[in-house]
């Protein structure tokens, strides 16, 4: 069944999970890929409504342009049909120079050991202020910057699905 983690036994989705991060620590895009169904979606305040093909791209791109990434991963918790986990990620973003450090909470759903619902959540403006400056300060807290952000940053994932063929 499961491995053990501090003497406990864990969950095969939990072991998913661990797999998942650990991936995503060593920016090998393709295992975490290799942890979502044929038919995931995924949601986070930047990129909205994700099918499978578009969130497997999503993260070879921010793996791929991401040079300085720094991720930790804690509370990784997970049974037959959900999951959950928090993670925090240190990083430049590219489009200001800026530095970033992002604290998300993600939660999951399940079917035959793969993920099928991936859902991260985190304080938009918080990160709006530390990636964008002055604008993320006096607009970071407007859906209007939020949706610039969500239609630029789809807008360049479906540029890097079309130049590199995802």
């Amino acid at each position: 069944m499961g491995n053990f983690l501090s003497g406990r036994q864990i969950h095969p989705n939990e072991e998913l999970l661990i797999k998942f991060y650990t991936c995503f620590q060593n920016k090998d895009y393709k295992g975490m890929q290799e942890c979502y169904a044929g038919n995931a979606v995924f949601n986070d305040p930047v990129f909205k409504n994700l099918d499978a093909s578009e969130v497997c791209a999503m993260w070879e791109m921010l793996l791929k342009r991401g040079k300085d990434l720094r991720l930790k991963f804690s509370n990784v918790k997970a049974n037959d049909l959900e999951g959950s986990a928090k993670w925090i990620a240190k990083y430049t973003f590219s489009a200001s120079g800026r530095q970033v450090e992002n604290h998300i909470q993600s939660k999951f759903r399940f079917s035959d050991g793969k993920i099928i619902a991936h859902n991260d959540q985190f304080d938009f403006y918080l990160w709006s202020r530390q990636a964008l400056g002055l604008p993320g300060w006096l607009w970071g807290w407007t859906r209007f910057l939020q949706n610039k952000v969500q239609k630029n940053a789809m807008q360049g994932l479906h540029n890097y699905i079309e130049k590199e063929g995802c």
